[in-house]
């Protein structure tokens, strides 16, 4: 799809904006709201004062839009809602966070009709009479894809803060108010089409996961061989089994096991890898998943209790409970919540054991032996309490083998969609981006015959 470009550019003066349309006009953000009101996180509920209030966690970056899966509601005086109560149309931007979803300097849209205010992370500003609300969400998003490099966001002990006022002189380009609300139409009609290309695309993710996770559990509990004679395991979760198969608690089929919790280590900015409980997950150690480094020194006092070998299983105790993973290299440490075994020669094979650990059924067992509110954790007294099924070695070797051809075919294919996905948000941010800075001319675009209406027809501020 190719779009014109305006008749007659003007260099804007912004270095990152480059070439403008000659009749836009190039001004600091503050001319187009009115400023950030800051929020507040009130008190605990009390069924008189309540009200919803919007956090970082209700922003849909996929939309732009505030999301309403799970409103949270705090007690907020009158007085104090009153300056702060949302409108229809109204912008919301992060102010502060830390972490890997922070999402600081990040612009959604309000476009709700009930009472609300934003939390103290989370500020609002108004669209000033003359422009468009949605125009200036895409606007402010294409900001904060990485066209500017904010000053306004300042690194404090690994917290991020926005300094408002300094966000609010940076200089943008923006249009008559009839082209800001036709971007706007065309932006939501297009944003529209490739976020459901997008889900489409998740949605096969999520299917070929699911059958993954089929290949793998049907292969453990049931074997490759449909004739062969079956039995009641009395195990009520596992039902029948291969007849000549082995079940017995976790501890029966594996060596010695060994637990890293203790002291933290000191950390350092290199050294030794320290794999922790985030780097293990879907049977294999993501070494990018997070990078954390130890002092030789630590690593050696880590690994008194048992130094890493190749073929070792790691299995995680907590946050998240239950991922597994195959030692791949030994130059590295093992971090706290993580513990460490292998299967025990001519009955266990690792490999074998690491998927039966990954099988749905395995893991509903770790639930029910789970304890924990907001992190689910097994102490490694009760591994002996997780059965476990044990075929002949020939056997797990086959299975093993038909698991790791399978789920091959699988792993191709959600690497194809999660291609296609990055390659389609690339293309939304491209397009957010040439529409809001006047790389293309769309004033005479119309949305294709037989196209659904717009979900809302903008009114003017």
């Amino acid at each position: 799809m190719s779009f014109p470009k305006y008749p007659a550019y003007k260099d804007s003066g912004v270095e990152w904006l480059g070439d403008v349309p000659e009749h836009w006009t190039i001004f600091s953000l503050k001319r187009s709201v009115d400023g950030c009101t800051n929020g507040l996180w009130g008190d605990e509920p009390d069924g008189e004062n309540d009200i919803a209030v919007i956090r970082v966690a209700d922003f849909d970056r996929g939309t732009s839009r505030v999301g309403l899966d799970k409103l949270t509601y705090r007690c907020i005086t009158q007085k104090e809602r009153a300056s702060r109560l949302l409108q229809p149309g109204d912008l919301l931007i992060e102010k502060s966070g830390g972490g890997e979803k922070t999402l600081v300097g990040c612009v959604v849209l309000f476009e709700h009709d009930f009472q609300a205010i934003t939390s103290n992370f989370v500020a609002r500003m108004r669209p000033l009479m003359g422009f468009d609300s949605g125009f200036l969400c895409y606007a402010f998003d294409s900001l904060y894809q990485g066209k500017v490099n904010y000053p306004a966001i300042k690194q404090t002990t690994g917290i991020q803060n926005l300094d408002s006022e300094a966000y609010l002189q940076e200089r943008f380009c923006f249009p008559p108010r009839a082209e800001q609300t036709q971007i706007a139409r065309f932006l939501d009609h297009e944003t529209a089409r490739i976020d459901a290309l997008i889900e489409e695309q998740q949605r096969l993710i999520e299917r070929l996961k699911e059958k993954r996770q089929a290949v793998i559990s049907h292969a453990v509990t049931k074997g490759l061989d449909p004739s062969v004679p079956m039995k009641d395991s009395g195990v009520e979760w596992l039902g029948e089994v291969p007849a000549h198969w082995e079940l017995g608690g976790l501890t029966r089929f594996i060596g010695p096991v060994v637990d890293y919790r203790g002291r933290t280590p000191t950390k350092v900015d290199e050294g030794v890898f320290l794999v922790t409980a985030r780097n293990i997950r879907d049977g294999r150690i993501d070494y990018e998943a997070s990078q954390e480094y130890v002092d030789p020194e630590s690593a050696e006092s880590l690994l008194a209790r048992g130094r890493p070998e190749i073929g070792d299983l790691l299995f995680t105790m907590e946050a998240p409970l239950g991922q597994v993973a195959l030692i791949d290299r030994t130059d590295i440490a093992l971090a706290q919540r993580v513990v460490k075994f292998r299967g025990e020669p001519h009955v266990m094979k690792s490999h074998y054991l690491m998927y039966w650990l990954m099988s749905t059924v395995c893991q509903a067992r770790l639930e029910t032996l789970a304890t924990g509110s907001t992190a689910l954790g097994i102490k490694a007294s009760k591994l002996g309490m997780i059965e476990c099924l044990a075929p002949t070695l020939k056997e797990q070797d086959e299975i093993v083998s038909y698991i790791q051809r399978e789920t091959a075919k699988s792993d191709i294919l959600v690497s194809e969609a999660e291609q296609v996905i990055l390659l389609l948000q690339e293309r939304r941010s491209a397009l957010i981006s040439a529409a809001v800075t006047g790389k293309i001319d769309l004033r005479a675009w119309q949305p294709p015959a037989g196209a659904p209406a717009p979900l809302r027809e903008r009114e003017a501020v």
